[in-house]
């Protein structure tokens, strides 16, 4: 089946398909051979935005690299910039309970940010910083071929699908990123305060494990 009777297809049953803007720069970078050690290099010396002067390391992502579930965040925390690791603070514990209660265990999946640098205090991602790391989450994307995409929370969600849409209908579809089903789900940090949202939480993940299962 060729890609644009596919799409036809997926429209058809309801399914949303985002089609991220590819400039001639990034179409560039995706047909070469990439690799992991230079795409490494280039996020651990990166300085194409303000956050490289205030932040302690860069946080490029953790767990197997040819993984079929990849787990998008927002950006790292403090102790994520100290330790250069992602998801390590609390939120991070709710994550690993997270996936555990779906028989997965952090080593099989490889976790990362939209950005790789942490924002001072915390703060949410401006639109021009996002833009500078979008090509090193494609990248990552492309090295390691998911089966799935689990977007935490509205910024990876937005960034990923290109979309200004509120997470509460994002939610509870399949959205397709370059041939990636992409299943949004509620950030765990926003589930240690809205603690009733967590069913919520439970069936986006029941739901992202049928769809792995489908494919």
């Amino acid at each position: 089946m060729d890609h644009t009777t596919r799409l036809q297809y997926l429209e058809a049953m309801g399914i949303s398909v985002w089609l991220p803007r590819v400039t001639a720069e990034h179409q560039s970078a995706a047909e070469s051979d990439d690799n992991w050690e230079s795409l490494q290099a280039d996020v651990a010396g990166c300085t194409q935005c303000g956050l490289c002067k205030s932040r302690h390391t860069t946080v490029f992502g953790s767990g197997n690299k040819n993984a079929d579930w990849m787990i998008v965040g927002e950006a790292p925390g403090q102790s994520e910039d100290q330790q250069g690791l992602p998801f390590t603070g609390k939120a991070g514990l709710l994550l690993t309970e997270m996936l555990r209660a779906i028989e997965l265990k952090r080593e099989d999946i490889f976790i990362t940010n939209v950005l790789k640098c942490r924002p001072p205090d915390n703060r949410e991602p401006k639109h021009e910083e996002i833009e500078s790391c979008k090509s090193y989450l494609r990248r990552q994307q492309a090295l390691i071929q998911p089966k799935i995409i689990l977007a935490l929370g509205h910024v990876a969600a937005q960034t990923l699908l290109n979309t200004d849409q509120p997470i509460a209908e994002l939610r509870s579809k399949i959205h397709i990123l370059n041939n990636t089903p992409v299943v949004v789900v509620y950030h765990p940090a926003y589930l240690l305060r809205a603690v009733l949202d967590k069913r919520k939480a439970w069936a986006d993940l029941k739901f992202a494990l049928q769809t792995v299962k489908k494919n």
